[in-house]
């Protein structure tokens, strides 16, 4: 049996490392390319001496060096040129991108640029660029398969259905670590605000889920993933977070997703698409869940979700503007020196200072990035 060749952009990260569990346990089915990490040095190199891949790569370029050291008979490559030129020297079957933030975007589209199927694990290159990245896939014949667990549910459910059978879709939220927080929000604690009661994740996605910015990108990934219009996408608060997702169509059926909570399920899909293989993990045992809820978002309490519904309507170079203000607000607030509620105060700021461009150019994005970013530091005194 043929191997299916893997490159993990992001494998030191959350995503990335669970990525590496699921392979392990299907060792005979992947073959592990090549990895990539931002600076967790010790960790790649764990990782390398399990894999054995062919080539490594270090954003951070110093310990990159000394990385070079340790693998002699492997590969090493540094910086972002060093990890998009790895993505378009070895061939593979599948590119996981895992990596963090707006950092993965140039990666994904090399990637896709390179002819490689894509398991996207990071929606801010798709709600920064997805039309983008869409075109590049269409033009190319590369499948883009979503990981997070929202997206792939309603990729399952879609299945090969048409957008136009579609009357809506719902996006899940657990609600996050704040959701039935009954004191000020101003006195919210960054580890506090970690806390997520249902998903292991990084900082980032962990803080986003927190203010619900999380489930404001997913509406916008959403709706550049699907070609669906943002007012056809709803969000419904589901404390279980059994249900990753529901599609209703025009006929009244609604198809939902069910599993267990645990990131290894989609990224066991993405992995084995287009076929569906039996797994390691768990299954879910609907006896024992008891209820299952839904509930409105709270717009009031978590405006963020708001502002997401409005940058994806907006469209243009607000959605990467939106993304850039909160990566640049959630660093404040991971360093106390701004409030919970002031993450959210600063994306707004930003917004409001924001001139939409309809331009749809890679480079009128990336400005509009680097605009946002040094907008909400000169904003930040005014909070």
């Amino acid at each position: 049996m043929k191997k299916k060749r893997v490159i993990i952009l992001g494998s030191t990260g959350s995503v990335g490392t669970q990525v590496l569990k699921v392979i392990q346990d299907q060792r005979e089915r992947f073959e592990v390319v090549a990895l990539t990490g931002k600076s967790n040095l010790e960790l790649l190199q764990k990782q390398a001496q399990v894999f054995f891949p062919k080539a490594v790569a270090l954003a951070d370029e110093g310990k990159a060096k000394r990385l070079r050291k340790s693998l002699k008979d492997v590969q090493v490559y540094t910086g972002e040129e060093g990890i998009i030129k790895l993505v378009k020297s070895f061939p593979a079957d599948l590119v996981f991108s895992c990596i963090s933030g707006k950092a993965a975007l140039m990666p994904t589209l090399e990637a896709i640029r390179a002819g490689r199927d894509v398991a996207l694990a990071n929606k801010e290159a798709m709600v920064i660029a997805g039309d983008i990245l869409m075109k590049e896939a269409r033009k190319r014949k590369v499948k883009l398969i979503p990981v997070d667990s929202e997206q792939s549910a309603i990729f399952q459910c879609l299945g090969a259905h048409k957008t136009s059978d579609v009357r809506r879709i719902y996006l899940t939220a657990s609600g996050g670590p704040l959701w039935n927080w009954k004191g000020d929000f101003n006195d919210v604690l960054p580890e506090e605000a970690l806390r997520h009661p249902r998903w292991k994740m990084g900082r980032k996605v962990s803080l986003d889920s927190a203010t619900l910015v999380n489930k404001a990108l997913e509406v916008i990934e959403t709706s550049r993933f699907f070609n669906i219009e943002v007012e056809k996408i709803k969000v419904l608060v589901h404390p279980q977070a059994v249900v990753h997702s529901m599609v209703e169509f025009v006929d009244g059926s609604i198809l939902a997703q069910l599993g267990i909570t645990d990131m290894r399920l989609p990224i066991h899909y993405a992995l084995n698409y287009p076929e569906r293989r039996k797994s390691h993990l768990p299954f879910l045992n609907l006896t024992d869940l008891g209820e299952i809820r839904f509930e409105p978002p709270d717009f009031e309490r978590f405006p963020a979700l708001r502002l997401g519904y409005q940058a994806g309507k907006e469209g243009g170079t607000f959605p990467a503007v939106f993304n850039a203000a909160d990566e640049v607000a959630i660093e404040e607030f991971l360093k106390r020196r701004i409030t919970f509620p002031q993450i959210t105060q600063l994306i707004e700021a930003v917004m409001k200072e924001h001139k939409n461009s309809a331009e749809l150019s890679l480079e009128a994005i990336l400005q509009a990035d680097e605009w946002a970013r040094r907008k909400a530091y000169e904003l930040l005194e005014d909070l």
